[in-house]
């Protein structure tokens, strides 16, 4: 029988929570195509349209949790990967302050972007 190989720790959390943003990306998404592909056709999408689905409270805060979800998902996920194949030590601390660091300014750009798209500050 295989070995289970994996970085993630039996128990912890960030198993946990890759798979929780996992099922929100997914549902997201969902949500995503329903309302520019069946709702709205994406032809006849303007950004006049989009800045006024940015500007609902609502919509604005399903997009910033969508951002902080994904860059969670996406960067945890790399970093495991790296960690699956052998990375450790100095290499692994340093991958980890980079993704660290790239986290955080995705995070603020994504952040400045959206207000900037709501009408409320510019980019």
């Amino acid at each position: 029988m295989a070995e289970r190989y994996s970085s993630f720790k039996v128990g912890g959390r960030r198993w946990l929570w890759q798979r929780i943003t996992a099922a929100f990306l997914v549902a997201v998404l969902a949500f995503h195509f329903f309302l520019l592909h069946f709702v709205n056709h994406a032809d006849e999408v303007t950004f006049g349209m989009s800045q006024g689905r940015m500007q609902e409270l609502t919509y604005f805060s399903l997009m910033i949790l969508f951002l902080l979800t994904a860059t969670f998902h996406g960067v945890n996920g790399v970093y495991n990967a790296l960690v699956n194949q052998g990375l450790s030590g100095t290499q692994e601390t340093a991958v980890k302050a980079v993704l660290g660091v790239a986290s955080i300014v995705l995070i603020v750009q994504g952040v400045r972007t959206a207000l900037a798209w709501a009408g409320g500050v510019p980019i």
